[in-house]
């Protein structure tokens, strides 16, 4: 089937009405609703987070229900991810934009019985926040969570079915490519991409469009280009989730990318731990050449590319270019010097473009709505929105996109909801294994790239960490320390040996055993690594480390001189003590005890052998009611 502007229409004209009556921010509600074929939509969010929480029996639930009662006119849509993950899984009713939280089987045969069959809203099953107290019904973007955010990578994830290409048509899809194969030239979307001040997402922040000018001009009868999908950090989901949600913008992206540069294929590197991003990127792949949209003479023009998925082992190292590369073509995935750089020798070789998933979740829309309109947001250094997995201590867990230039504070205070249990707000790292810790007093720091470096942090694929005041800044430094060790790939000493040296100081403090010449001899260490490592994993490495040096040396100076924890989280720093005020000699602490290390006589205060005492913590646990043991 070849693909023609007439067809592009038609199928828009058909599915956005369908499309349309979904909206977070509820601008179209039951008029919108009268131009679809369905009464009321329910869509249901099936990404990764909400399908380990049982999504699928969800769904089915709510398909038998709607069947036993003949809802032929209500439709059941499973959707990308709707970002507010801690309340997954996540059922949204149109058009009145019902938000139902942790919904479960039972509660969706109810939202079934009493809301699309009775007419009535199951308001005890809403997320609060919705109901207010005249008893109106909030849509979703009017909730707190999404009030300050802006969604452009992210603006189909949760409205569209990842598995019709027809639904993301419906949102313009592929209009944007019409536009580039039929109206503009290579140098045109290069002038366009330069114009918008588009930065890759994946870390270094390197101008797409340069990169793009770069690939055009070397010369070349093949040309490639890729995707970077291996996301690696820990905590970080936002490429997951944009593939899940939203694949056929990262195809139709790269196809203008290969007309751009002038290359006929184009490869997806996708870890294999995403098998339901895989799953739905191949049914987008396969729908978009069944539809001819990817394959020969695209739009009926002498354009011709096509698409192919390469899976990753899970190396975090492949998430530098040159390593992912390397992968794709077979071999170990190691990074190797540049220059030359890929735009010159990439892939096999020959000339490549690697942009990451979020870069490309940009680009149709700067095609569609003009240089202008995206440069118009975000900050002078840095245009746009970007994409963040707030997790950690935090009550908002989720995915949420921000216009660049919003500051820290409204992340996490406005969207994030602050910090549970009233605890304070200590940190937040972002940049992941290669970001830095932002401490509090930095809180109205403004996102983007220029403002974090001063600070010792970097923007990096957008994992973004809450710490509160129990965490320990040098358990943190350690525990980033142990991934980027775990994951290097050992073809630099400076890496293979440095991370593994630092680790072991950084392990010598946790223990009780450091010295001050270890601070000096990590601070030195950390210098040689930036400044000689292969690749940004090792030159990156050590950046947790000296950020909470710098910030939170104090702590540093209370494990090596005082030899405590002051969050008493190191197991060797903690002393776990009986308040003999407290202690009614109950002897439940001295029975569990693996050790026999606590004494006492029964109905009177016991105590703990310090000599004996392993820190497990359970004598800790099994005193709740009086609370009699602490630590210090």
């Amino acid at each position: 089937m070849k693909m023609t502007i007439e067809r592009l229409n038609e199928i828009k004209a058909q599915y956005e009405p369908i499309v349309k009556a979904r909206n977070l921010v509820g601008e179209y509600a039951e008029e919108m609703a009268q131009h679809s074929q369905y009464r009321k939509q329910i869509l249901v969010c099936g990404g990764t987070g909400c399908t380990s929480s049982g999504c699928g029996k969800v769904v089915e639930a709510l398909e038998a229900e709607l069947k036993a009662n003949n809802c032929d006119d209500v439709i059941v849509v499973k959707t990308g991810c709707f970002g507010y993950c801690a309340l997954g899984p996540i059922v949204i009713v149109y058009p009145e934009g019902a938000f139902y939280s942790q919904a479960t089987p039972e509660g969706a045969a109810r939202i079934v019985k009493e809301h699309i069959v009775g007419g009535n809203v199951c308001k005890d099953l809403l997320f609060p926040e919705t109901v207010q107290e005249n008893g109106e019904v909030l849509p979703l973007g009017k909730i707190r969570f999404y009030k300050k955010q802006m969604r452009i990578a992210l603006r189909n994830c949760g409205v569209i079915s990842p598995f019709k290409i027809e639904e993301y048509i419906a949102t313009d899809g592929y209009r944007a490519l019409h536009k580039v194969l039929t109206s503009m030239s290579q140098d045109d979307v290069i002038s366009t991409m330069l114009a918008s001040g588009l930065r890759g997402r994946g870390g270094a922040g390197f101008p797409t469009g340069r990169k793009w000018a770069f690939a055009k001009a070397s010369v070349g009868d093949v040309k490639y280009v890729c995707c970077n999908a291996d996301e690696g950090d820990p905590g970080a989901f936002m490429d997951r989730s944009i593939l899940e949600g939203d694949p056929h913008a990262i195809i139709e992206a790269m196809a203008i990318a290969a007309y751009t540069i002038g290359a006929k294929q184009g490869y997806v590197y996708v870890r294999a731990e995403y098998p339901i991003a895989v799953e739905r990127l191949r049914i987008a792949i396969n729908q978009a050449r069944e539809m001819g949209l990817l394959g020969k003479n695209i739009f009926g023009t002498d354009f011709s590319f096509d698409l192919d998925i390469r899976l990753g082992a899970g190396a975090f190292v492949c998430g530098e270019e040159t390593a992912l590369m390397a992968s794709i073509e077979g071999k170990r995935g190691e990074p190797r010097p540049r220059p030359p750089f890929p735009a010159v020798k990439g892939l096999f070789g020959v000339p490549t473009v690697l942009n990451n998933v979020e870069t490309y979740a940009n680009v149709a829309q700067i095609i569609l709505k003009g240089a202008d309109w995206f440069s118009s947001i975000g900050t002078e250094d840095t245009k746009g929105t970007k994409v963040f997995a707030l997790g950690g201590k935090i009550n908002n867990v989720g995915l949420v996109e921000v216009p660049m230039g919003t500051t820290l504070r409204e992340i996490i205070e406005d969207i994030g909801g602050g910090i549970p249990n009233g605890k304070t707000f200590k940190a937040a790292q972002t940049g992941g294994p290669s970001g830095g810790c932002i401490p509090a007093e930095f809180i109205d720091t403004p996102i983007d790239f220029a403002s974090l470096s001063k600070i010792g942090s970097m923007m990096g694929s957008g994992g973004l960490i809450v710490m509160d005041e129990d965490t320990c800044m040098v358990d943190i430094a350690k525990f980033y320390l142990e991934f980027t060790c775990e994951e290097s790939c050992g073809k630099c000493s400076p890496c293979r040996i440095g991370t593994k040296r630092l680790l072991q100081l950084l392990e010598k403090l946790t223990d009780g055993k450091g010295e001050m010449e270890d601070l000096e001899k990590i601070e030195e260490l950390s210098k040689h690594m930036q400044s000689s490592c292969l690749c940004a994993l090792g030159q990156t490495a050590s950046n947790p480390v000296v950020s909470t040096i710098k910030f939170f040396r104090d702590e540093y100076l209370a494990h090596i001189v005082d030899k405590t924890c002051p969050a008493h989280k190191c197991k060797k720093l903690t002393r776990y003590l009986i308040d003999p005020d407290k202690c009614v000699g109950c002897t439940l602490c001295a029975r569990n005890c693996p050790v026999k290390a606590i004494k006492g006589e029964v109905k009177k205060p016991h105590v703990i052998d310090q000599d004996k005492c392993i820190k497990c913590g359970v004598c800790l646990g099994n005193c709740k009611k009086f609370k009699a043991i602490y630590t210090e």
